[in-house]
């Protein structure tokens, strides 16, 4: 594991949840452990030097995650899974929650007990070897909860995600806010404040909503 997570970290990633695999996950039977990878906090700095960005080619972030997520997976004899590209799709959300290191948060999204409401897989690395998970603390029972009154549209609460009304506030003079620096609600989130880059945000945001 030393020598994976020091690869990935060479690519400002990280290991953000770690869970055994089982049959229900359609990977091969030589699969033992599922690893969930995401980016580190000076992530954005190091994408925007590669050639998916600055190419102008549609998509970049994801074929980044295929090429560097594909050639770490070849150099340790693993597995490259990805939560684009389907269908199918890989169940990504579900091996968030089976790694004891993300939960439901009271307005919906996951969050991540170090990366908070920010956290997004990148891929995920089948591994042969058998790793031992280590559960984190869910911070959302002792936290005050901002993002259930973040959004100023209430859009994104305790009620289910009207995305139509999302998407019509960001179409308006207040909603640049959130498309330049990013989602309220996500940003109200104690944790993993130092996973808030505008420029980065602002880019999920554009994808999201294009104009």
């Amino acid at each position: 594991m030393n020598r994976l997570n020091k690869a990935l970290a060479a690519e400002q990633l990280e290991i953000t949840g770690v869970l055994p695999a089982v049959p229900s996950d359609t990977l091969h039977h030589s699969i033992r452990t599922i690893a969930l990878i995401s980016p580190a906090p000076d992530f954005w700095a190091h994408f925007t030097q590669s050639p998916e960005y600055t190419g102008n080619q549609p998509h970049p972030l994801d074929r980044w995650s295929r090429r560097v997520i594909g050639r770490i997976a070849g150099d340790h004899q693993a597995t490259a899974c990805f939560p684009f590209g389907g269908p199918p799709y890989q169940p990504f959300l579900c091996w968030a929650k089976r790694s004891g290191r993300a939960w439901a948060s009271p307005v919906g999204p996951l969050v991540h007990d170090t990366q908070g409401l920010m956290i997004s897989y990148r891929g995920a690395l089948g591994l042969t070897s058998q790793i031992a998970a280590t559960p984190g603390t869910n911070p959302c029972p002792a936290c005050p909860a901002p993002c259930l009154t973040a959004c100023p549209v209430g859009a994104l609460g305790a009620t289910p995600y009207n995305v139509p009304k999302c998407k019509a506030f960001l179409d308006t003079a207040p909603g640049s806010g959130c498309m330049e620096a990013g989602c309220l609600v996500r940003r109200s989130c104690p944790v993993g404040q130092n996973f808030r880059k505008p420029e980065q945000l602002a880019f999920h945001m554009k994808a999201f909503n294009p104009r």
